[in-house]
C-alpha cells in the first residue's frame, strides 16, 4: 500500500513514510510504547473483571475497587519498569510513553458509571497491523477511555503518515454479558461471559505472523469482534482461531506466541498441540516449561494474571528474547531452543496486568510484510 499523500496550499504533493510499521512478533524492534503506572487504580466492580482474574485477586479487588494502588505494590513495580526501559534503550530501541492519567476520575455513559484502571498495558487497547494503529473495543467498562492516554502519541504517528482506525465503541450494556455465567469447573465445557451482542476484542487476544494473525475466543473477545477485524483487514490477511482450554481465557500471549518463523511457544495446560490450525504444520511447537513458583505472598494475592506469565516474553530481533529473570526454567528452555534469553525483572508488574509483552506495544520492527504459511491453507473460521 502506498504512503499517504498530503497536498499543500501551493498544490505540491508530499508522501509521508509512516513511522508505524510492524508486521510480526519477531522482526528487529526499533520503537516501542511502554506503559505507565502513575495514577493506576484498582478496577471498578464488574463481573467482567472478577471472572478474568485469579479468585484471590478478585476478592481483593472487590474490596479495593476504585482506590489507588498502594505504594507497597507500585514502588517495586516502578523500579523494575524503569530498569526494563533502560534495557530496551541500551538495545537501541526507542521508547515512547503514554500520558499520565488520574484513573480515579469517575465517568459515565447513559447506561453505566465507572472509574478507570491504568495505562500499564498498551498491548491491550491498541493493535498495530503494518502501518495501521487500531483502537480496540474493550469489554471492561473501567478501560472504556483508556486509549485517550495514548492519543498524543497516536496523533503524532498519524501526522507523520500512519493510518489510524478506531473500532466501533461498544455500549457495554447488560445485553453483552451473560447473566447466568459462572466460571466452568475443571472438566466442564469452556463458556464465556460475553455474548455476541456487539463486537468487543482486546488487541492482546491477537498475535501477528505477517499476513496471518492468530486469535482466541475469550471473555473479552467475542466471535463478532473477531469477524469485525477479519472484514476490516480484508483478503490480504487471514485470522486463525486457537482453541483454548483455559477456564477463564483472556489474552492469547500466555497461551500461544510465535517467536520466529517456524517456532511457536504454546501453553501445555491451555492448548492441545494436536489441534493447532493446519497452517502450523511443519512449525516447531515449543512447549512452555512449568513456571517457577512466585517468591512472595503479596504477589500471589495481588497478581491479576494466571501462573503462565512466564510465557509473556518480548522478542527483540528473532534471536534475543527478553524474559523474566525469576523464571529460570523458561530462560533455560529459550536457550535450548536456539534463542539468546535476556533476563530482566518485571515480576511485580503482575498486579497491573502482565509482563514484558503486555507492558509494550510494537510501533516499528525492521522488516517487510511477508507470508510465512502456504496461501492455499484454509483460514480457521471463528
Amino acid at each position: 500500500m502506498s504512503s499517504p499523500r498530503f497536498v499543500t496550499a501551493d498544490d505540491s504533493v508530499h508522501s509521508l513514510a509512516s513511522p508505524v510499521s510492524s508486521h510480526n512478533e519477531w522482526d528487529p524492534l526499533e520503537e516501542v510504547v511502554v506503559g505507565r503506572l502513575e495514577g493506576a487504580t484498582f478496577p471498578s466492580r464488574h463481573p467482567i473483571v472478577t471472572c478474568n482474574v485469579p479468585a484471590w485477586a478478585g476478592r481483593l479487588q472487590e474490596l479495593a475497587a476504585g482506590f489507588r494502588y498502594p505504594r507497597a505494590i507500585v514502588e517495586p513495580a516502578q523500579r523494575e519498569l524503569d530498569r526494563f526501559i533502560a534495557l530496551l534503550q541500551s538495545l537501541g530501541v526507542t521508547v515512547r510513553r503514554p500520558d499520565p492519567v488520574d484513573h480515579r476520575q469517575r465517568y459515565a455513559t447513559p447506561d453505566w458509571p465507572s472509574r478507570g484502571f491504568a495505562n500499564s498495558c498498551p498491548r491491550d487497547s491498541l493493535l498495530v497491523i503494518g502501518d495501521q494503529i487500531i483502537e480496540t473495543p474493550m469489554a471492561w467498562p473501567c478501560r472504556y477511555y483508556e486509549t485517550f492516554s495514548y492519543r498524543s502519541l497516536v496523533k503524532d504517528y498519524f501526522r507523520r503518515g500512519a493510518r489510524w482506525t478506531s473500532a466501533p465503541k461498544p455500549q457495554l450494556t447488560d445485553a453483552l454479558f451473560d447473566g447466568d455465567y459462572r466460571v466452568p469447573r475443571t472438566g466442564e465445557q469452556v463458556r464465556y461471559l460475553t455474548t455476541e451482542f456487539e463486537p468487543v476484542f482486546d488487541a492482546a487476544d491477537f498475535v501477528r505472523a505477517g499476513r496471518d494473525l492468530f486469535t482466541q475466543r475469550s471473555n473479552v473477545t467475542n466471535r463478532i469482534g473477531i469477524e469485525w477485524l477479519r472484514r476490516h483487514l480484508g483478503p490480504d490477511y487471514r485470522i486463525h482461531e486457537i482453541e483454548s482450554r483455559c477456564r477463564t481465557p483472556m489474552h492469547i500471549d500466555t497461551t500461544f506466541l510465535p517467536l520466529t518463523p517456524g517456532k511457536v511457544l504454546v501453553n501445555p495446560e491451555y492448548v492441545d498441540a494436536d489441534r493447532l490450525p493446519a497452517v502450523l504444520d511443519g512449525w516447531d511447537v515449543l512447549i512452555a516449561p512449568e513456571p517457577d513458583p512466585l517468591p512472595e505472598r503479596l504477589l500471589k494475592v495481588t497478581s491479576m494474571c494466571g501462573k503462565w506469565l512466564n510465557m509473556n516474553v518480548l522478542v527483540i530481533d528473532g534471536e534475543r528474547v527478553i524474559a523474566e529473570r525469576h523464571h529460570t526454567r523458561m530462560l533455560r528452555a529459550l536457550e535450548g531452543w536456539g534463542f539468546e534469553p535476556v533476563p530482566c525483572d518485571l515480576l511485580h508488574y503482575a498486579p497491573f496486568g502482565g509482563s514484558f509483552h503486555c507492558a509494550t506495544l510494537d510501533i516499528r520492527r525492521r522488516g517487510a510484510l511477508d507470508s510465512y504459511f502456504p496461501r492455499s491453507a484454509r483460514a480457521t473460521a471463528p
